[in-house]
């Protein structure tokens, strides 16, 4: 098949780009590729809390800037992370004004925007605790409108270059409904998968998100930035490990509006870790609730509690509407009782490295989203990543469609790396069978145990050798039933592939760190160390090997220790 622009995900991304490709130029065949169903699947649909914006009076960019900075512990790349702060002010307006999206507002006609933490700011738009869908529903009609191709239940496996080297020629796909490969020739592609932490015991993404997009931009020859901060939810719904329920967010609007965290004895217990309490950032939170985890003071399913009863049921129930029906389901009263939570996998902060533009350093290949590193540094703060998704994915499509205009070319296949992309997948056909869903079993305790919340160089290393071993498994583990058609336990073992290999990169990034820094807590090395030297990891593949380079971070706009704010410099002035 052929298309001027392929795009690999419909999220928040990858559907924004598609948007703005067509309004850019109606004539661009622009594709899709989703594994599961368009609007049905990913994470932009899940998204309960809110988009940050700076709108109101008393907030601004600068504010919402160096909240991100700070709260990414100086890593972010400063030029990304402002363009994400500007370009959400443009880009929540043309969700309301353009594509159609209702936020919830203040009696006075203005947005209502609530408290998240790690903010200076009450900056997050939202539609009740359901904005994701609202955005993502109204994104659909208006992409459907613009007569966008889809490829349904197709699997990309391989980013192909170039013949003659001269940048991405195309993806290789499977077909899941016919089981057969499939090559799309395009001018430019985008890489908007999505990642998705979901090699970890508890984790909030859904079961597609399997990292697949990083795995091929690593076999590509790309570089991954940051890929140790993996971001931990601190409320993760705890119903038990025989439901997918387990794992998902209840929303940190729940602590924003006034929630309590209890541990097993009934104690609120956060201003033990941090005098913010409970509304202290994700990875401060987490840390929290694992330590009263690992001292023994528990809930009956070995996690803490949320309680909201002290605000009024029916303040909660109106005002949290889907997770108040989502505890129900699994037997808690969010509303009027306590709710069983746990830390919980649920961001990657790392990915590839890419440029404000959202090109890559392979020509034609643009990335946006969750599979892109350097915008969020150590810690995404809440509201920030479907900002940073549609803020990015919107400037994908605007850079793809200008990539066309000025005569990109289609290019040749490396007929090769097709081969090789196949071959790679048809590992498993001839093996003898082996226990999959025990293997993923075992990956996701090895990550929780010896790479999770906290972290030390013996544990990771542990952990590394495990993953080694879960490796080498895979490799000798066949499947039962030769059929390619709708072969959910082959799409498994490829699942399993992508996990093992992005796990890899996790630990040997957190091994590399030898520090601790927002979401990466090393107990052996507790100090973040002096700023002014800060550097993010960068990892690359050298044949099977992983070569790993610390790179300083240039601090483009601020430095540490200075500040955009004049009130800041105030009080630094004063303090002086």
């Amino acid at each position: 098949m052929k298309t001027d622009i392929l795009i690999l995900g419909t999220g928040g991304a990858g559907l924004f780009a598609a948007l703005h490709a067509k309004q850019a130029n109606p004539d661009l065949d622009v594709t899709l590729v989703v594994k599961g169903l368009v609007g049905k699947c990913g994470c932009t649909r899940m998204v309960q809390g809110g988009y940050n914006v700076a709108l109101a009076e008393g907030d601004s960019v600068e504010r919402h800037f160096m909240d991100s900075i700070r709260g990414g512990k100086w890593l972010p790349r400063q030029d990304l992370a402002w363009r994400l702060c500007t370009g959400a002010v443009e880009r929540i307006r043309e969700l309301e004004n353009e594509v159609g999206c209702f936020f919830d507002r203040n009696p006075d006609g203005t947005l209502h925007q609530k408290a998240f933490a790690g903010q200076t700011f009450d900056r997050t738009v939202h539609k009740s605790d359901l904005t994701g869908i609202e955005i993502i529903n109204r994104l659909m009609e208006q992409v459907w409108n613009l007569g966008v191709d889809k490829l349904e239940e197709h699997r990309a496996i391989e980013l192909i270059p170039a013949a003659d080297g001269s940048g991405i020629a195309g993806v290789l796909l499977i077909d899941m409904r016919a089981g057969v490969y499939r090559f799309v020739q395009a001018k430019a592609v985008l890489l908007a998968t999505g990642a998705g932490p979901t090699m970890y015991l508890y984790h909030t993404p859904s079961a597609d998100k399997t990292c697949d997009g990083l795995a091929m931009a690593l076999r590509y020859g790309l570089k991954l930035r940051d890929m140790e901060m993996v971001q931990f939810h601190p409320t993760g719904l705890l119903g038990g490990l025989r439901t997918r329920m387990t794992g998902t967010v209840l929303e940190e609007g729940l602590r924003g509006a006034g929630g309590y965290l209890l541990n097993g004895d009934g104690e609120r217990f956060m201003t033990r870790y941090d005098p913010r309490g409970e509304r202290a950032t994700r990875d401060v939170v987490s840390r929290g609730i694992y330590a009263e985890m690992r001292a023994g003071r528990t809930s009956p399913m070995n996690g803490a509690f949320i309680t909201m009863s002290h605000l009024g049921p029916e303040f909660v129930a109106k005002t949290f509407p889907g997770m108040v029906k989502r505890c129900a389901d699994c037997g808690f009263d969010l509303a009027g009782g306590r709710v069983e939570i746990v830390p919980t996998a649920h961001y990657l902060m790392g990915g590839v490295e890419f440029e404000i533009d959202c090109s890559t350093a392979s020509p034609g290949l643009f990335a946006a989203g969750e599979d892109c590193g350097g915008v969020h540094g150590a810690n995404r703060l809440g509201g920030n990543g479907v900002a940073n998704s549609t803020v990015f994915g919107g400037i994908a499509g605007d850079s793809m469609a200008e990539w066309v205009r000025r005569g990109a070319p289609w290019r040749d296949p490396d007929e090769t790396v097709i081969e090789a992309g196949i071959a790679r997948a048809e590992t498993p056909f001839g093996l003898k069978t082996g226990n999959l869903f025990e293997l993923r079993e075992r990956l996701s305790h090895t990550m929780w145990d010896d790479v999770g919340v906290m972290r030390t160089a013996e544990g990771i290393a542990r952990g590394q050798q495990k993953l080694d071993d879960h490796f080498a498994e895979l490799r000798t583990t066949g499947l039962s039933d030769g059929e390619r058609a709708f072969n959910l336990t082959w799409h498994d073992w490829l699942n399993m592939d992508s996990l093992t290999t992005i796990s890899g990169v996790i630990a040997t990034a957190a091994q590399a760190r030898k520090d601790s820094r927002g979401a990466h807590f090393r107990e052996d090395f507790p100090e973040t160390g002096d700023l002014e030297t800060t550097a993010y990891t960068q990892i690359s593949l050298d044949g099977d090997r992983l070569e790993t380079e610390m790179v300083p971070v240039e601090f483009s706009i601020v430095k540490p220790g200075q500040s955009l704010l004049a009130d800041d410099l105030a009080d630094a002035t004063a303090a002086a």
